[in-house]
């Protein structure tokens, strides 16, 4: 199973520098977990930037794949996460989600790299243009 961060995302319906690191995981929607905080960064992200493809394609290829969310005892062991791992709270159920599932996480998040099972790729700064529809 595989977990793409929400920059991951990002990169990918903006066709930037790590598109391709990510799209794999994406396009395998059969091994592909959604944390659902995921959607909601994503999609509040694409709504302040007013560019990329429309948001609602964005979240309808996001919901392609198996949305979780976490238990309350599950969102316990992700603010321990947080405060051991010094993470943020997004990232800290991101990863926890991954942890509980048995996932790989993929990520360009500095903060969550040399975590157990994440696989991390700098992130580069040349752009490519964005992409107008996201691929299906």
């Amino acid at each position: 199973m595989n977990i793409v961060d929400s920059c991951g995302w990002l990169e990918y319906f903006f066709n930037q520098s790590n598109s391709d690191f990510f799209a794999p995981s994406l396009l395998d929607t059969a091994q592909l977990l959604v944390p659902s905080i995921t959607i909601y960064e994503v999609s509040k992200r694409m709504l302040t930037l007013r560019a990329g493809p429309p948001v609602e394609e964005a979240v309808a290829l996001m919901t392609k794949s198996k949305v979780v969310d976490l238990t309350p005892m599950q969102l316990l062991e992700a603010s321990a996460s947080a405060i051991r791992y010094k993470l943020a709270m997004a990232d800290a159920i991101i990863w926890q989600t991954a942890e509980i599932h048995g996932a790989t996480l993929y990520t360009q998040d500095l903060d969550l790299k040399g975590l157990p099972h994440v696989k991390f790729k700098l992130k580069n700064n040349p752009s490519r243009p964005a992409r107008q529809n996201p691929p299906t």
